[in-house]
């Protein structure tokens, strides 16, 4: 790891002022940071500890919605009883998502940054041009059984790794960004992750000169909430596919899905499983290694909606 010098922010523009140097990032829970630090990928001169600006509550909108401030633990967002009873697939989704050790150190707006769990990226041996742009993929043509297949492009198969993002996704959150000058922003989900195109190294529409302060969700949908993630091995483990559903009379109403694509994809899709399936399908370029993941996506919404309908009938 190379030397670094650090810092502690007292407050927001405080915080923006100090990520304004040359060469630095803001560090919060670290659960990623740190270990693209240890590799040799990411290589800050200067960390901004922002720890301490109190963007650490749950807080109910004026419009019946919930605001979540970019510091709330992943342990304490999934705890929370407003959560549970009116966002449960974002509850479902952030237990799915590694160890309770890592959640309880892992924040809101660190989860939507999370970089990719592409094997090529972690390896700097190899081309990545998420990691060194214009020195290409060696994804594509190499391993890529857990890689994208849809969003890709020649440049990048990866895929977004967050568990969280994709609940969030599903329920229509918008993020709250601060800038300069005591300047903000409200960002949709569906347009703060950005594919990958020519430039996979740009992942989202965030500024260097921005941070996250809240996301915040709307009222809630009601229906019936799921979140199911297929992976690997029963635990602590990425996902192969997930889906974040919302369901009402035994139907698809709202669908996102994980592991399919550079981030949490959702089509404007709802009614029955073929249908939805179908939809989110359209336009999959899977590679030789991949393709598995066009029936388990399928599979796994049926069984999705199967949880849903048991939820259902239950009185």
């Amino acid at each position: 790891m190379k030397a670094f010098s650090y810092e502690r922010a007292t407050g927001v523009d405080d915080a923006l002022e100090m990520v304004a140097q040359p060469g630095a990032k803001f560090i919060a829970g670290g659960t990623n940071l740190l270990d693209l630090m240890k590799l040799g990928i990411e290589a800050p001169a200067h960390l901004v500890d922002i720890n301490r600006l109190g963007l650490d509550a749950i807080e109910p909108t004026e419009d019946g919605g919930l605001r979540i401030g970019a510091l709330v633990r992943n342990t304490d967002l999934a705890a929370d009883l407003r959560v549970r009873r009116d966002y449960a697939v974002l509850a479902r989704a952030l237990v799915s998502g590694a160890s309770g050790q890592l959640r309880n150190k892992a924040t809101t707006a660190g989860n939507l940054l999370q970089r990719t769990r592409c094997p090529y990226f972690y390896n700097t041996d190899m081309p990545c041009n998420k990691r060194s742009p214009g020195s290409g993929c060696a994804a594509i043509g190499g391993l890529s059984h857990n890689l994208g297949i849809l969003g890709t492009s020649d440049a990048c198969i990866a895929t977004h790794a967050s568990d969280m993002a994709v609940a969030l996704r599903v329920l229509d959150a918008t993020i709250e960004v601060a800038g300069p000058g005591g300047a903000r922003r409200a960002i949709p989900i569906a347009e703060f992750h950005r594919l990958p195109g020519d430039t996979p190294h740009i992942e989202t529409t965030l500024q260097s000169n921005e941070m996250i302060v809240a996301v915040t969700l709307p009222p809630p949908a009601g229906g019936t909430q799921i979140y199911r993630k297929v992976r690997e091995r029963a635990s602590y483990a990425f996902a192969s596919v997930s889906v974040a559903l919302v369901t009402r009379h035994g139907q698809v109403e709202r669908a996102a899905f994980g592991g399919l694509a550079p981030k949490p994809w959702r089509v404007d899709a709802s009614g029955a499983v073929d249908d939805v399936a179908d939809a989110v399908l359209a336009g999959a370029r899977p590679t030789p290694d991949n393709g598995y993941k066009l029936d388990l996506t399928r599979r796994t919404l049926a069984t999705a909606l199967a949880d849903a309908m048991r939820l259902e009938a239950t009185p």
